[in-house]
């Protein structure tokens, strides 16, 4: 076990970021080059190795936390990795990624600050690939079954790793040109360095696991000629349909999805552009949305040189501390301040977020570019505007961060398997993860051997829920093709995160 007294003698002492201006003027990560040890073997001893570890609930992967807590504080890096490896294909992404929702559900949590695992995690990871315990884990002999899972990020890598170590013949179809999906291009590099990304693609090549990209299944390639060459097919395509802003002006020039611009910048950190196409220097830019998106578009904005940015919020500010609503161990909505935001408090001076603010219209120019919104404060329950708080911020680059609805519907996916959708928009699956047929649904037909991974039938959510469910979509393909399965299943299709 760990240190018994060291919740109470040692301080809570996350790893710090680099400063500001030296982040702002590269791309590499806000950590990089920091010193991790042996401040986190430290930190992990302040683990009190609890009767009832509630991180455990926290965290949908079940990772053992406690355990590698213990190994990380000796040193034991090896052990460390074994256990940590042992729930999270890829916790170098987790731990760079998550919000860590493990950490409020830490017992220290109750009253005091919670270990800091996310940092311990991302440095279990990271000593495992330099002291070379991550290496690939080909199966010992194969099943002769086959699998085709299409899309390739968190919930498609991971239900591809596991289903190749179990023996199976897996083709990964990826629609952009390269491998990861939104870990590709929907994060900055400031946040996960593309090198993990592309260190995890080569390990799972090296195991059997094969990838196509290029091809858009649905359009390109017949999904009912895949579904006939394969003996399971795993739909992994995540929740893409962006929501939009149907308010007067949304047609001027200089307003766009975030998804695209974060996918432009993406794309010129890896050289398919000598510059970004859409770019914020020199301009005032206002972010409309208050999530995770919205946040890497506003250190995105500052790394490009924005003149000024303004991120809008329709809820209203959240408390610094929980609710009787929000008790622990639940994830709760509290104030919380990103990499992203102390750096454009550090370089404007002032926190870029407005709370209960919402666009009613957009101003442009006579030659149609966008240069301003006009906003109105809102009631916090109900969203309507306040009389009388309207008002204009210029703008010469807007970016929408309003999340997803589901996955995308006019892809030809549904039809050529027929797919159905749920009450909220998502692939209806049952809750072993199976599709759910219109057939099915009436009753004509059984189960065809298509499962449902990730926010494709889940909605939008964290990286941790997707691995979470692609190792449990892993699990119900491997028994559906072979009777029986001793691939681990941590999460069930109509699981969520705890609530109070």
């Amino acid at each position: 076990m760990t240190d018994p007294h060291g919740f109470l003698r040692i301080p809570r002492r996350p790893s710090a970021a680099r400063p500001v201006e030296e982040r702002l003027s590269d791309w590499n990560e806000v950590h990089a080059g920091q010193p991790l040890l042996p401040l986190v073997s430290e930190q992990a001893r302040r683990c009190m190795d609890c009767g009832i570890p509630f991180c455990h609930s926290g965290c949908p992967l079940g990772n053992l936390i406690p355990e590698w807590n213990a190994y990380a504080t000796h040193g034991d890096w090896r052990a460390a990795a074994e256990r940590l490896h042992a729930t999270n294909n890829f916790p170098e992404f987790t731990g760079r990624l998550c919000p860590a929702p493990c950490e409020d559900a830490c017992v220290l949590a109750v009253n005091a600050e919670p270990v800091t695992i996310k940092n311990v995690e991302q440095t279990i990871a990271d000593q495992a690939w330099e002291q070379g315990y991550a290496s690939p884990q080909p199966p010992e002999r194969l099943s002769g079954k086959t699998v085709a899972v299409i899309g390739s990020g968190p919930a498609g890598l991971a239900a591809a790793q596991q289903l190749t170590r179990a023996g199976h013949t897996v083709a990964v179809y990826e629609r952009a040109d390269r491998v990861g999906g939104l870990l590709r291009y929907g994060i900055p590099e400031f946040k996960m360095e593309k090198r993990h990304l592309d260190r995890r693609i080569e390990q799972m090549r090296a195991e059997g696991t094969v990838f196509r990209t290029g091809v858009r299944v649905g359009r390109d390639l017949d999904a009912t000629d895949l579904g006939r060459r394969h003996d399971a097919v795993i739909v992994a395509v995540g929740a893409t349909a962006r929501r939009e802003l149907p308010v007067p002006g949304r047609e001027l020039r200089g307003i766009h999805q975030a998804m695209d611009y974060l996918t432009l910048s993406n794309r010129t950190r890896e050289r398919d552009y000598v510059s970004p196409p859409v770019t914020a220097e020199g301009k005032h830019v206002v972010i409309v949305g208050g999530g995770d998106t919205a946040s890497d578009c506003l250190g995105t904005v500052l790394r490009q040189g924005a003149a000024s940015v303004t991120q809008l919020d329709i809820n209203p500010v959240p408390g610094d501390t929980r609710t009787d609503t929000e008790p622990w161990p639940v994830y709760p909505k509290v104030y919380r301040i990103s990499h992203a935001h102390h750096e454009a408090r550090e370089r404007q001076g002032t926190d870029p977020r407005v709370f209960s603010s919402a666009t009613f219209r957009f101003e442009g120019e006579p030659a149609g570019q966008v240069r301003a919104l006009h906003v109105t404060e809102v009631e916090p329950v109900s969203r309507s505007p306040l009389p009388g708080t309207e008002r204009a911020i210029p703008a010469g680059l807007v970016l929408l961060a309003l999340g997803f609805s589901g996955p995308e519907q006019d892809s030809g996916l549904m039809e050529q398997l027929g797919l159905t959708l749920d009450e909220r928009g998502n692939f209806a699956r049952d809750p072993a993860f199976a599709a759910v047929s219109a057939e099915q649904r009436t009753g004509r037909a059984e189960p065809h051997g298509v499962f449902i991974a990730g926010d494709a039938g889940r909605g939008q959510s964290l990286v941790v829920w997707a691995i979470a469910e692609g190792r449990s979509a892993a699990a119900a393909t491997d028994r559906y093709l072979t009777g029986s399965t001793a691939l681990p299943a941590p999460v069930s299709a109509r699981d969520r995160p705890m609530t109070a």
